[in-house]
């Protein structure tokens, strides 16, 4: 079985193609290096481009039929998207169509999607089902809840089977610390926090005051192989009738705050993380933790890694060995 994984050199894809790769699947990873690593994709078939560029793409699919798709190409910087929204559109809509086109066009008929909780906007505090509505709030949210409804049309007017992946935060590291998290800039907590105790530098909190045990915000942090395993379980249920055309959830369905992050970042390192408190940030929930029971019960995924503190580990012996990087 073959699989193309697009944005395949990011931090999800990488983990992802090399998952697929273990189980059998032939990959082909797609990327344009703008944000990806080559050194996470060592040994993979490798067609580099722009999802932007249809020509492209059609070449690519010319080449060689795909038994799947897996789509990561997407920029994710929530701030960004804010201030440059048509870079988001143009790239995680337009370019995520050109994909869904020249799949649907070459007769692929399974379809991974990369989605995100930030579909859902501001929520309240329980855990967030499939069924919550969706009002996201930022242009980068927005992009992948209309490329959602474009998966949908693509089900009822081609067949198409797919599932939409809609991440809470991941997190951690390869086990084996040979691949990890290496975002520039890096806006998520864990890799900020470790990376400010290793160069003795501050780590910011946006808000004390929150309605939450210690009045900071508490989130939702899945294991990046436990991620990476749900997409792989996604293509063997596509086999059947479980996912033609289904939203999961993926996350740990527990959360931790700010301070419980930083405290246990700290032990595990053994070194001191030096926090300066600071106001909100515009848009932040208190409480953001997903419940992940339907892809439990469908997909028959389990967290095997999913203690804050295994999570913290394994991105502190990924960071801890390439401090800068994989440019190291």
């Amino acid at each position: 079985m073959k699989a193309l994984v697009t944005g395949g050199a990011g931090y999800i894809g990488s983990h992802v193609a090399r998952l697929l790769s273990e189980s059998g699947w032939e990959v082909t990873v797609l990327d344009s290096f703008e944000k990806g690593h080559r050194q996470a994709i060592k040994g993979f078939d490798v067609a580099e481009g722009d999802i932007r560029d249809p020509d492209f793409l059609e070449r690519v699919f010319a080449c060689c039929p795909y038994d799947a798709v897996l789509h990561f190409a997407a920029f994710i910087e929530v701030g960004e998207s804010v201030e440059k929204p048509l870079l988001y559109y143009g790239n995680n809509l337009g370019g995520g169509l050109n994909v869904l086109e020249a799949a649907v066009r070459a007769g692929v008929k399974r379809f991974i999607f990369s989605s995100t909780a930030a579909v859902y906007g501001m929520v309240g505090p329980d855990p967030i089902t499939e069924d919550v509505p969706t009002a996201p709030i930022n242009p980068y949210g927005q992009s992948k809840l209309y490329m959602e409804a474009a998966l949908e049309s693509s089900r009822k007017a081609y067949g198409l089977s797919y599932a939409s992946l809609r991440y809470f935060n991941a997190a951690g590291a390869h086990p084996d610390g040979t691949m990890g998290e290496d975002h520039r800039p890096e806006s998520h907590l864990i890799p900020r926090i470790l990376k400010a105790a290793l160069e003795k530098r501050e780590v910011s909190i946006y808000g004390t005051d929150y309605p939450t045990p210690d009045g900071t915000c508490v989130r939702d942090y899945i294991h990046i192989m436990d991620l990476a395993r749900a997409h792989v379980l996604a293509l063997e249920a596509m086999k059947g009738t479980k996912a033609t055309g289904e939203v999961f959830n993926l996350g740990n369905g527990a959360g931790f705050s700010v301070r419980q992050v930083i405290d246990r970042a700290s032990a595990v390192s053994g070194l001191p993380v030096t926090v300066r408190e600071g106001p909100r940030r515009p848009g932040d929930s208190a409480i953001l933790v997903a419940s992940s029971a339907k892809a439990q019960r469908v997909l028959g995924w389990k967290r095997k890694r999913a203690d804050i503190g295994v999570i913290i580990a394994d991105a502190w012996r990924w960071h801890n060995s390439h401090r800068q990087g994989y440019q190291a």
